[in-house]
């Protein structure tokens, strides 16, 4: 086993790969309460619920998420060693309810997930994919990792419920705030405060399992804390509750799971229900964001492994993109959207995680997930994303490798690091950076030097940034 997934080689061990597993299970484990929750609730054109009812079927969506996550993410380990895990891309399974099966059945908008990632997997295996991630220079791609550090940060601070989003009506002066009307409001995010300073208490005291002994501490204390209080769920109506799951024990520990969205999607359908412009439009939005996440996700995750090259590239990377590309499909075929690597793995990484081994535990733990699920409900967010907030600060500490004085890319990255968590996006980011950094070469006659691939990409996120006129034009 070490010398398969290479351990003592990357300077790790048995113990911290089960740990930083384990981590990154727990931190992105709310992606089966949270996908149904996006999903469940939305009528694709006909008025149907995923699988194919006139009811929501949570259970059945959390199934099939915990299963694709589970057998993508050992994948990853297996296939690619590689701490990185995968499950359902957040965002995308947003625009996949909200946009996508709006207009068509939900097997129509499942189908154009399954052929965008059946896309990406020709680019990878054609070079274009990883020959476009050589083409960017080194400062963007720290600047990428940067820029994810402080995106992941915003992150948890938000499911924390210590920033609070202010809903459009309510826009004053800012867009954000400190808790519900400017003030830190109920126990739930006094918790959270608890979980942190406990986090920082032992990673500056380098205390091993710092981050996992830390989630189960913050568990147990919120458990007493509802116990005592019943704050309950949080929401526009309970600002001071929890902010996905109030935690409590499960009143019952096992259930059957059931995958009634298995195999639902149609691969062509959309065309026929939307026309072939728009489906083509759409299933490029899909492709944009799936194509660029993942490269910055796995420079940001590699960056802080250790584990690039004087290039700024993680090992086996054509690998890592292919298993990402099967799972584009795969988040289809299982009809749960998309599933792309996950930033919440760079928690792992920062318990320790350095190979695939880490991943396989995730994986598998996502697995026995499934008829234990009612059991990811008793970890509240806000004992879970204090390691988001600390793997955002060790992320930061990379900018130290961008040139400040050397505008050409001093700006660029400076958009790519401010865009992602100011847009709450990844592809935002990027895209903002890439255009910026050809336009200044433009600006000061440098052409030349600008790679012949970053020319595609800068023009393909102009269509990207430009997808709403374009498709008004079009349709």
């Amino acid at each position: 086993m070490d010398r398969f997934f290479k351990i003592t080689e990357r300077g790790s061990t048995v113990g911290q790969e089960i740990r930083g597993g384990i981590v990154t299970f727990i931190t992105m484990a709310y992606i089966i309460v949270l996908n149904p929750l996006i999903l469940g609730f939305a009528k694709d054109a006909d008025g149907q619920f995923l699988g194919g009812g006139n009811h929501p079927d949570l259970p059945a969506i959390a199934a099939g998420t915990a299963l694709a996550a589970g057998v993508l993410t050992i994948l990853m380990g297996v296939l690619a060693n590689y701490p990185l895990a995968l499950a359902t891309g957040l965002g995308l399974n947003a625009f996949v309810a909200l946009t996508v099966a709006s207009q068509m059945t939900w097997a129509d908008a499942m189908g154009l997930v399954v052929l965008e990632g059946l896309i990406i997997l020709v680019l990878v295996l054609t070079g274009f994919r990883i020959a476009v991630f050589h083409a960017v220079p080194a400062p963007l791609k720290v600047a990428i990792s940067v820029g994810i550090g402080l995106f992941i940060t915003l992150i948890g601070l938000v499911d924390a419920g210590f920033v609070r989003r202010i809903p459009d009506a309510a826009l004053t002066t800012v867009p954000v705030q400190l808790g519900p009307g400017g003030t830190l409001q109920g126990w739930p995010v006094l918790v959270f405060i608890f979980g942190l300073l406990l986090l920082i208490a032992l990673w500056v005291r380098k205390v091993k399992g710092a981050i996992l002994i830390s989630m189960v501490a913050t568990t147990l204390l919120a458990i007493v804390v509802e116990a005592i209080g019943s704050f309950g769920q949080g929401g526009a109506k309970n600002p001071t509750g929890w902010s996905l799951n109030a935690p409590d024990w499960p009143e019952k520990l096992l259930s059957t799971p059931h995958f009634g969205t298995l195999g639902e999607f149609n691969l062509f359908g959309s065309f026929q229900e939307v026309g072939f412009v728009a489906a083509i439009l759409l299933v490029f939005t899909l492709l944009l964001a799936d194509f660029f996440d993942t490269m910055g996700t796995m420079t940001a995750i590699g960056a802080e492994a250790g584990l690039l090259d004087e290039e700024g590239v993680p090992p086996n990377s054509q690998r890592i993109l292919v298993v990402d590309s099967v799972a584009a499909a795969a988040g289809g075929v299982a009809g749960v959207s998309s599933n792309t690597s996950y930033i919440e793995s760079a928690s792992g990484v920062g318990e320790g995680a350095r190979t695939g081994l880490a991943s396989v535990v995730t994986g598998v733990l996502f697995l026995l997930a499934l008829p234990f699920s009612s059991l990811v409900d008793v970890i509240p967010s806000e004992a879970a994303v204090p390691a988001l907030v600390l793997v955002g600060f060790l992320m930061m500490q990379q900018v130290k490798g961008i040139d400040w004085d050397d505008l050409e890319v001093a700006i660029p990255a400076f958009l790519t690091i401010v865009l992602m968590p100011f847009t709450y996006s990844i592809t935002v980011g990027i895209g903002a950076g890439f255009l910026t950094y050809v336009f200044i070469k433009i600006v000061r006659g440098k052409t030349s030097v600008v790679h012949p691939l970053l020319w595609v990409i800068s023009a393909l996120f102009v269509c990207y940034f430009a997808i709403d006129p374009i498709t008004g034009l079009l349709t």
